[in-house]
Protein backbone atom coordinates (compact mmCIF):
# COMPACT_ATOMS: atom_id res chain seq x y z
CA UNK A 1 0.00 0.00 0.00
CA UNK A 2 1.04 3.08 -0.87
CA UNK A 3 1.39 5.93 2.52
CA UNK A 4 -1.53 7.85 2.72
CA UNK A 5 -1.93 11.19 4.45
CA UNK A 6 -4.39 9.72 7.46
CA UNK A 7 -5.08 12.50 10.34
CA UNK A 8 -5.55 11.40 13.46
CA UNK A 9 -5.90 12.59 17.48
CA UNK A 10 -4.55 11.03 20.60
CA UNK A 11 -7.88 10.22 22.37
CA UNK A 12 -6.64 8.47 25.48
CA UNK A 13 -3.15 7.00 27.14
CA UNK A 14 -3.79 3.68 29.42
CA UNK A 15 -1.18 1.92 31.42
CA UNK A 16 -2.21 -1.40 30.87
CA UNK A 17 0.67 -2.96 33.07
CA UNK A 18 3.06 -1.53 35.80
CA UNK A 19 4.99 -3.68 38.14
CA UNK A 20 8.75 -3.74 39.78
CA UNK A 21 9.50 -6.88 40.73
CA UNK A 22 12.24 -7.04 43.07
CA UNK A 23 15.30 -4.99 43.96
CA UNK A 24 17.03 -3.26 41.19
CA UNK A 25 19.99 -4.93 39.99
CA UNK A 26 23.52 -3.98 41.19
CA UNK A 27 25.71 -1.87 39.15
CA UNK A 28 27.76 -5.32 38.00
CA UNK A 29 24.77 -7.01 36.81
CA UNK A 30 24.55 -6.85 33.08
CA UNK A 31 20.40 -5.77 32.03
CA UNK A 32 18.72 -7.12 29.18
CA UNK A 33 15.92 -5.14 27.77
CA UNK A 34 12.49 -7.15 25.82
CA UNK A 35 9.99 -4.97 24.04
CA UNK A 36 7.00 -6.27 22.24
CA UNK A 37 4.66 -4.22 20.19
CA UNK A 38 0.49 -4.87 19.18
CA UNK A 39 -2.44 -3.34 17.58
CA UNK A 40 -5.77 -3.76 17.53
CA UNK A 41 -8.84 -1.38 17.02
CA UNK A 42 -12.13 -0.65 17.60
CA UNK A 43 -14.28 -0.59 14.78
CA UNK A 44 -17.48 1.79 16.51
CA UNK A 45 -15.38 4.69 17.54
CA UNK A 46 -13.05 4.59 14.96
CA UNK A 47 -9.65 4.09 17.02
CA UNK A 48 -6.62 2.49 16.67
CA UNK A 49 -4.67 1.54 19.62
CA UNK A 50 -0.77 0.68 19.84
CA UNK A 51 0.70 -1.37 22.60
CA UNK A 52 4.02 -0.85 23.90
CA UNK A 53 5.51 -3.31 26.50
CA UNK A 54 9.01 -2.77 27.33
CA UNK A 55 10.29 -5.12 30.31
CA UNK A 56 14.41 -4.83 31.67
CA UNK A 57 16.01 -8.26 32.69
CA UNK A 58 18.51 -8.80 35.07
CA UNK A 59 20.69 -11.72 35.52
CA UNK A 60 19.48 -15.25 35.69
CA UNK A 61 16.79 -13.79 32.92
CA UNK A 62 14.63 -12.33 36.18
CA UNK A 63 12.58 -9.34 35.08
CA UNK A 64 12.68 -6.39 37.46
CA UNK A 65 10.64 -3.90 36.08
CA UNK A 66 7.76 -3.87 33.53
CA UNK A 67 5.63 -1.44 32.05
CA UNK A 68 3.18 -1.90 28.91
CA UNK A 69 0.92 1.04 27.65
CA UNK A 70 -1.43 1.74 25.02
CA UNK A 71 -2.09 5.25 22.99
CA UNK A 72 -5.66 5.45 21.37
CA UNK A 73 -5.77 7.17 18.22
CA UNK A 74 -9.44 8.63 17.08
CA UNK A 75 -9.36 8.52 12.89
CA UNK A 76 -11.61 10.57 11.00
CA UNK A 77 -13.84 9.08 9.23
CA UNK A 78 -13.13 9.88 5.64
CA UNK A 79 -9.28 8.82 6.60
CA UNK A 80 -10.99 5.56 8.37
CA UNK A 81 -12.41 4.44 5.19
CA UNK A 82 -9.08 4.79 3.60
CA UNK A 83 -7.94 2.07 5.98
CA UNK A 84 -10.68 -0.17 5.41
CA UNK A 85 -9.96 -3.08 2.99
CA UNK A 86 -13.14 -4.71 1.91
CA UNK A 87 -11.99 -7.11 -0.22
CA UNK A 88 -10.64 -9.08 2.97
CA UNK A 89 -12.27 -7.32 5.50
CA UNK A 90 -9.22 -5.82 6.93
CA UNK A 91 -7.98 -2.86 8.35
CA UNK A 92 -4.47 -2.05 6.75
CA UNK A 93 -2.12 0.18 8.52
CA UNK A 94 0.34 1.74 6.23
CA UNK A 95 4.15 0.59 7.33
CA UNK A 96 5.06 4.52 7.57
CA UNK A 97 1.71 5.89 9.16
CA UNK A 98 1.63 2.49 11.81
CA UNK A 99 5.83 3.28 12.64
CA UNK A 100 4.47 6.76 13.31
CA UNK A 101 1.81 5.38 15.45
CA UNK A 102 4.44 3.24 17.45
CA UNK A 103 7.19 6.13 18.05
CA UNK A 104 4.41 8.01 19.48
CA UNK A 105 3.49 5.07 21.46
CA UNK A 106 7.26 4.31 22.52
CA UNK A 107 7.85 8.20 23.53
CA UNK A 108 4.83 7.89 25.78
CA UNK A 109 5.85 4.79 27.56
CA UNK A 110 9.21 6.69 28.16
CA UNK A 111 7.49 9.21 30.03
CA UNK A 112 5.31 7.07 31.94
CA UNK A 113 8.11 4.63 33.17
CA UNK A 114 9.87 8.29 34.42
CA UNK A 115 6.30 8.99 35.82
CA UNK A 116 6.04 6.09 37.53
CA UNK A 117 9.75 5.56 38.88
CA UNK A 118 10.33 9.10 40.22
CA UNK A 119 12.15 9.56 43.21
CA UNK A 120 12.75 5.90 43.50
CA UNK A 121 15.89 3.77 42.84
CA UNK A 122 14.45 2.45 39.40
CA UNK A 123 14.27 5.88 37.86
CA UNK A 124 17.71 5.36 36.65
CA UNK A 125 16.54 3.10 33.79
CA UNK A 126 15.00 4.22 30.93
CA UNK A 127 13.88 3.50 27.85
CA UNK A 128 16.62 2.93 24.94
CA UNK A 129 15.90 4.98 21.53
CA UNK A 130 14.43 2.64 19.50
CA UNK A 131 14.51 2.36 15.53
CA UNK A 132 10.45 1.78 15.14
CA UNK A 133 11.01 1.89 11.12
CA UNK A 134 13.03 -1.65 11.83
CA UNK A 135 10.57 -2.91 13.91
CA UNK A 136 7.77 -1.99 11.42
CA UNK A 137 9.06 -3.55 7.86
CA UNK A 138 5.69 -3.81 6.65
CA UNK A 139 1.83 -2.47 6.51
CA UNK A 140 -0.17 -3.53 9.32
CA UNK A 141 -2.88 -5.77 8.24
CA UNK A 142 -5.55 -5.78 11.46
CA UNK A 143 -8.76 -8.20 9.94
CA UNK A 144 -11.71 -7.66 11.40
CA UNK A 145 -12.82 -11.51 11.18
CA UNK A 146 -12.80 -11.94 15.00
CA UNK A 147 -9.57 -12.99 14.58
CA UNK A 148 -8.03 -9.69 16.17
CA UNK A 149 -9.50 -9.21 19.62
CA UNK A 150 -10.84 -5.54 19.82
CA UNK A 151 -10.29 -3.15 22.29
CA UNK A 152 -12.43 -1.56 24.65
Amino acid sequence: MSELAINFNLIKVSTEQFAILGEPPSKEEIINVSSRFRFGYNIENKVIVVFFQFTLIKSQNLPFLSIECGCHFQIPEPDWNKLLNKDDNSIVLPKGFAAHLLMLCVGTTRGLLHAKTENTPFNKFYLPLLNVTKMVGKDVVLSLNNEQPQTK
